[in-house]
């Protein structure tokens, strides 16, 4: 089990575009402090799973006829509420998202998150785009990870309506296919949103990758919860 992650929850200061250097990556669970720092906008702790736990989580995702879950979950309960909604059988995964959830809260100062765990079979956001949040957690546990945009590789001009609604390919949104960066599955990466002091304009450009026919998806997320 992860150490829980604590932090002084500075106040953030705002950076300028050509401040941010925008991804911290480790393999310690405390990389993700490093969200406070002004000029990141996305950490990634990566890890890996065991070759038994993602038998498990194939598992799950074969067997559930629900395509997702959406629950608010305080740290205290997370670990209870989740195995109860996910079957005796799939303990194991219950207690890792209990995990993320004691971590979240505990790095944000947060009593409870918004959880939202959903199979996908087709793409879900498409196109590049940001989160008008203060930070989101987000996980792949099977399949293709989410994918991100350097800061310095985005012409934010073309966000939104901005692309005339073409796809990311053509708009100019992103200069080459490979300043494309994907999260691989089973890390966990915090997303800094628009939504954090200091950060409009610089919110982390992201998108849900194109899930190959036949294939699925196991996505996570958590959101800060009122």
């Amino acid at each position: 089990m992860a150490t829980p992650l604590k932090a002084n929850k500075p106040v953030p200061q705002p950076a300028s575009g050509s401040d941010i250097h925008c991804a911290s990556v480790s393999r310690d669970p405390a990389v993700l402090a490093e969200i406070y720092e002004p000029n990141i906008n996305i950490a990634i702790w990566e890890r890996a799973f065991s070759e038994d736990f993602q038998c498990l989580i194939n598992d799950f995702v074969a067997s559930r006829q629900q395509p997702y879950l959406s629950a608010v979950c305080a740290a205290e309960d997370a670990r209870a509420q989740l195995r109860k909604e996910l079957g005796a059988h799939f303990d194991e995964i219950a207690d890792d998202i209990a995990e993320l959830v004691d971590m979240f809260c505990c790095l944000f100062d947060l009593n409870q998150v918004g959880l939202r765990m959903t199979v996908l079979r087709n793409t879900m956001c498409p196109k590049f785009h940001v989160d008008h949040v203060p930070c989101r957690l987000v996980t792949t546990y099977c399949g293709i990870g989410t994918q991100w945009l350097p800061n310095d590789a985005v012409n934010r001009e073309k966000l939104g309506i901005g692309s005339a609604g073409k796809a990311d390919q053509v708009s100019g949104i992103y200069r080459a296919e490979n300043d494309i960066q994907q999260i691989a599955a089973a890390s966990v990466a915090l997303l800094k949103g628009e939504g954090w002091q200091g950060n409009q304009y610089a919110g982390l450009v992201h998108r849900s990758p194109a899930i190959p026919q036949g294939e699925s998806r196991l996505l996570l997320t958590l959101d800060f919860s009122n």
